[in-house]
């Protein structure tokens, strides 16, 4: 399972932003379709809410990948991503 570690720049994230942002999944409505088919898991239980806030600690899976939330100010040493499209930058493979 590949895991990344992602450094909140905020007290949250939505869901699907993370999705898209992550990479996990190509648009918006890529990431929605994922969310209510039941394929996204959080905190290993299944969940259906595509807005859903995540904060740090959370563990986020899908398709053999893990995304771990953490604070910004703390954590291992991480490429930063921004929530916003114009904002972001790669993450580290």
């Amino acid at each position: 399972m590949t895991s990344i570690d992602f450094r909140l720049r905020d007290e949250f994230i939505q869901l699907d932003q993370l999705l898209k942002v992550t990479g996990m999944a190509n648009s918006g409505g890529a990431a929605h379709a994922l969310i209510v088919k039941g394929m996204v898991e959080v905190d290993g239980l299944v969940e259906l809410r595509k807005r859903a806030k995540l904060r740090a600690g959370q563990r986020v899976r899908f398709a053999g990948q893990e995304v771990l939330l953490t604070p910004a100010a703390t954590g291992s040493p991480t490429t930063q991503v921004a929530t916003t499209r114009d904002q972001r930058r790669d993450l580290p493979e």
